[in-house]
């Protein structure tokens, strides 16, 4: 199978322990976008948090695409073009927000464009958000009046076990109208229902005429299920959640040992 596009989640996969992407995996990226291929960069992150990693990787230059907040939102680099965004439902917001705050020690975020926007009380779950993106974080007194604006996801944050008692809960109360699943331990997302990375990345190869079958997917996130399930080659880091590892076709070196450029060498050039 010739691949055409390679898709690649961002943190603990295509950058390493300290957020970088190393000499080598940039260099193999330029050389594969020089060649044809397709790079997606496909994060939970927002906007401005992939944003410099694409710059970095000249995809406007070579026709890349981003998909950030896990798929609501893909953008074409070479235009800035919006090509598919999904939305929460507005009224969700307050519901939500009010049963997170009977937890101790969770908070409830979201975006702007630029900022951070803390519903409850920043907690080092959401520093580690604030460092990954390098945005501000801003705590506001009424999270759900605060968004006079569509938002593309939610995400709740705190102690791995606290969160993780949170998701059967909210999926029987918001069930067909939400989707929500761990991107970390500590990180549960809340997205528009039937959003995630596998069905962006489908209506992305719809868009540019190629299939699943064409496609690498790279990952190491619970997050990043759905897209090693559906790809031609899904490919786990060794540093990957043991779900991935188990379910993925291939599973490549970790984040720290250029596991990317290993893909690429193997099965791109």
């Amino acid at each position: 199978m010739k691949y055409q596009v390679l898709a690649l989640d961002l943190d603990g996969t295509l950058t390493n322990s300290r957020k970088e992407i190393t000499a080598p995996t940039r260099e193999a990226l330029l050389d594969i976008q020089k060649n044809g291929k397709t790079v997606v960069l496909a994060s939970g992150r927002p906007i401005n948090g992939v944003a410099p990693l694409a710059e970095e990787l000249q995809m406007a230059r070579f026709g890349g695409y981003t998909l950030s907040f896990n798929g609501a939102r893909i953008t074409k680099c070479s235009t800035g073009e919006i090509i598919y965004n999904r939305t929460l439902p507005p009224e969700v917001i307050r519901p939500v927000w009010e049963y997170v705050r009977t937890f101790p020690g969770l908070d409830i975020i979201s975006y702007t464009d630029t900022k951070i926007i803390s519903g409850i009380r920043p907690n080092q779950y959401v520093e580690i958000e604030s460092g990954i993106n390098s945005m501000e974080i801003i705590q506001v007194e009424n999270f759900p009046e605060f968004f006079n604006f569509p938002v593309n996801k939610l995400l709740i944050s705190g102690d791995p076990q606290i969160v993780s008692g949170l998701i059967d809960p909210l999926r029987e109360t918001y069930h067909g109208l939400l989707n929500i699943y761990l991107s970390e331990p500590f990180f549960l997302e809340i997205m528009p229902r039937n959003v995630d990375k596998a069905q962006s990345l489908q209506k992305l190869l719809n868009s540019i005429g190629l299939t699943a079958d064409e496609m690498i997917c790279c990952g190491d996130g619970y997050n990043d299920l759905s897209m090693i399930e559906y790809a031609g080659l899904g490919v786990a880091m060794e540093n990957a959640q043991p779900v991935l590892k188990e379910t993925a076709d291939f599973i490549t070196r970790s984040n720290d040992e250029d596991g990317i450029l290993h893909v690429i060498d193997l099965f791109m050039r």
